[in-house]
């Protein structure tokens, strides 16, 4: 048997039916390339290989979804060090090695050569079940809500072809009404039969807000159109079938909006999180989702560079000082920022000030969001401020805001001091 190494650097090239697990020593020679099954008792066996050929295994994964849940899983139980190499990296160091080829094997060389290499990439981890369920229920949530939006829009095609002025009437993607009337009455012969009467009392019985006024605009699109369509009555069936479909669908939504409600506000960081003006249940859960417990951000300033609210130096030579917007960040956390920072800036308060402030400068709209956004990750980072001010009564404990301590300051009072 040859003698075990001093540490070796294993990068696997995760996939959903398998793996692909290559060793590097110290030099960067291979000492072993092979194929994992993604299946419990071929990951243990790897890791007890990779171990008997080091007394320090070091490991490295390009995938930190669900496809590598179960190797994560394994490698954190039995004490391996794991890093993160993004998969943009791997896609722009295979150019830097020899040969043209895209394999399996080749990016778990890559992978591994680049934690040999580089010592900044960011450890992983198993999340916590909360943070691990939020992540399932917010994933499940933006599903359902492409969903809607695809049914949404083959309901409104299919409408055209049968009335168009009953298709402009309303706002089938904000209200619940219309999508009602559709699952009985789509075409403009029915709805000329029943009548503004009779159809207020139908949509009443059903519990529709303002069904005078839905019965009143439906009927006269109705009215305005006499011929009847080609298809008229298959596309009738359909509009009436994806009616039902939609309300099974926003059901579905309002059941799991709940879930995500009890399971974030069972976690003692939600009302602090909440106590910022704009970040509601929803918003604050996709943020713990996406950011976990914040330990891996060591300031604000890394948790605005990952949600691409920092800019980026394109200095060279004679030219200082030229900032551009990011190209690599995490869509859905800007996402999230954004929002709620807009909902914030339509309400009195610090983050309106803020607002109009940025937009006295002559900034435009969205850039006076993204700059409230930047400071309102100062505050959901943790960030202090040593200036003295005010004696001001907390909002989260309701006492002076120089009394709260730091783990339990509300969110408001750090945008204030910030």
């Amino acid at each position: 048997m040859s003698t075990p190494q001093e540490r070796i650097w294993v990068g696997i090239d995760a996939g959903k039916g398998h793996h692909w697990a290559v060793a590097l020593n110290a030099e960067g020679e291979t000492l072993f390339s092979t194929k994992v099954i993604n299946d419990e008792a071929q990951i243990l066996a790897l890791i007890e290989t990779a171990s008997e050929r080091a007394h320090e295994v070091r490991w490295a994964v390009d995938i930190s979804g669900r496809a590598s849940t179960l190797l994560l899983a394994l490698l954190v139980v039995h004490g391996q060090q794991v890093v993160y190499v993004p998969g943009h990296t791997v896609n722009r160091m295979s150019g830097a090695y020899r040969g043209e080829a895209k394999t399996d094997a080749k990016d778990a060389q890559v992978i591994a050569d680049q934690a040999r290499m580089r010592r900044d990439f960011a450890a992983l981890s198993t999340p916590p079940e909360l943070i691990t369920t939020l992540q399932l229920l917010t994933n499940y949530r933006a599903d359902l809500i492409a969903d809607r939006v695809r049914l949404i829009n083959r309901l409104r095609d299919l409408l055209v072809g049968v009335c168009p002025a009953l298709e402009r009437a309303f706002d089938y993607s904000g209200a619940k009404g219309p999508i009602v009337m559709l699952t009985e009455y789509q075409t403009p012969a029915a709805l000329r039969r029943i009548g503004i009467k009779r159809l207020t009392s139908w949509l009443e019985r059903r519990k529709v807000r303002g069904a005078g006024d839905i019965a009143t605009k439906a009927i006269e699109a109705a009215q305005s159109q006499q011929v009847a369509l080609p298809g008229e009555k298959r596309a009738a069936k359909l509009v009436c079938d994806l009616a039902h479909q939609l309300l099974t669908l926003d059901e579905r939504i309002r059941s799991n909006d709940r879930q995500i409600r009890e399971t974030f506000r069972a976690d003692e960081r939600s009302e602090i999180i909440e106590s910022l003006p704009g970040m509601g249940p929803i918003l604050g859960a996709e943020f713990v989702a996406i950011v976990g417990d914040l330990t891996s951000y060591k300031e604000a300033g890394r948790l605005a560079s990952h949600a691409g609210l920092a800019p980026v130096a394109r200095d060279s030579g004679r030219r200082t000082g030229n900032y551009h917007r990011p190209k690599r960040y995490h869509r859905r956390l800007r996402h999230v920022l954004y929002l709620s920072a807009q909902s914030a800036m339509m309400r009195p308060g610090p983050s309106r000030d803020y607002y109009l402030k940025k937009r006295a400068e002559g900034l435009h709209h969205t850039q006076a969001l993204l700059a409230l956004a930047r400071r309102r990750v100062d505050v959901l980072g943790g960030y202090r401020c040593t200036r003295r001010v005010p004696r001001r009564l907390c909002r989260f404990t309701r006492g002076p805001v120089s009394a709260c301590s730091p783990r339990l300051r509300c969110a408001l009072c750090l945008f204030r001091r910030s």
